[in-house]
């Protein structure tokens, strides 16, 4: 699948850059090269991989001209590339626009003009039924995204919508850590909050899983366990051996108490295409599309929410200690 091809990874010096980068050179592409913004990000990881396949370019998304540069001669585009904290894109919505939004725009341009096979958009389970500017921005750009099939070129593009992934920057499981040991408090914003999770294992396995059976236009979602926070912090501070107070902060701007991976809308036209993913499919009418997934079943729920199908504390720790947090 990746063997010998020219990979480019937009925003690849973030987790799941590092973690896709370090699953995908042992697959033998020819290249893969990093786009982003961070040089002391990129130094360090050049340094940390040390192989001669792996190449850097400063640019942003949003400079339509430095990106198709960089995408020059590539096979096989991962966008990885976004401003993704909720309170950040709340309170700079021009900035989240230009990046999530005209940044995907100018991906799918690039990407045409240069005769890219295909492009693989990272989203969020904030997309669906979205209720701040980020999982605004992000379904505009999974819109964008399955519109560019339309677009008579030859290059596929294709989705994938996860939910929070354990160890990335700014995870919740990182905080939590921190302030127990350091603080003797932990800030729940709402004692019945419940998430998605995965890990970045298994983030970067539904980026191969849609690169290697995607044919253009679908949505792929993995079927991802949830918790509740309070729950999640009282195993972190179960696994550390220090109990903390539970301070309660209260939502902050844009914040939903649970989660859904797929609306009710949605999931008329979600099927399930194994016992690990689903795969929604668009209204639009892309060419074979329907026709490709016409033999598997549809979903038999209305919606997928963070609120179902809870673990339980034992799986939660099985999960962080998957995940590398606990030993």
């Amino acid at each position: 699948m990746f063997k010998d091809r020219r990979i480019l990874v937009t925003g690849g010096t973030g987790s799941w850059g590092y973690e896709l980068i370090k699953q995908l050179l042992p697959l033998g592409p020819a290249e893969v090269i990093v786009f982003s913004r961070n040089e002391s990000s990129q130094v360090a990881m050049n340094r940390a991989f040390e192989d001669s396949r792996l190449s850097f370019c400063i640019g942003d998304v949003r400079d339509r001209e430095a990106l198709s540069k960089a995408c020059k001669d590539v096979d096989i585009i991962f966008h990885l590339a976004a401003l993704k904290h909720v309170p950040v894109c709340e309170d700079q919505p021009y900035e989240a626009l230009k990046t999530n939004v005209i940044g995907t725009q100018n991906v799918i341009e690039a990407a045409i003009e240069n005769k890219v096979e295909r492009v693989i958009n990272i989203s969020t389970d904030k997309a669906a039924n979205p209720s701040n500017f980020y999982g605004m921005t992000k379904a505009i750009g999974e819109k964008l995204i399955v519109y560019a099939n339309l677009l008579r070129s030859k290059t596929k593009f294709v989705c994938v919508r996860g939910g929070n992934v354990l160890g990335t920057n700014g995870s919740v499981v990182h905080l939590f850590m921190d302030q127990i040991k350091n603080k003797n408090q932990v800030s729940i914003t709402d004692r019945g909050m419940t998430r998605f999770f995965m890990t970045l294992e298994d983030a970067i396995r539904l980026l191969f899983k849609a690169t290697a059976q995607s044919i253009g236009g679908e949505i792929f979602v993995m079927t991802m366990p949830t918790c509740r926070i309070i729950d999640l912090a009282d195993v972190l501070m179960d696994a550390l051996g220090k109990r903390a107070e539970m301070v309660e902060t209260g939502i902050r701007p844009g914040e939903k108490i649970h989660e859904i991976l797929l609306t009710e809308y949605e999931s008329l036209s979600t099927i399930v295409y194994d016992e690990q993913y689903l795969v929604i499919l668009p209204t639009l009418d892309v060419p074979g599309l329907r026709q490709h997934y016409a033999s598997y079943s549809s979903v038999d729920f209305e919606s997928f929410s963070s609120s179902q199908s809870l673990m339980n504390k034992d799986e939660i720790r099985a999960m962080l200690e998957r995940g590398g947090f606990l030993q």
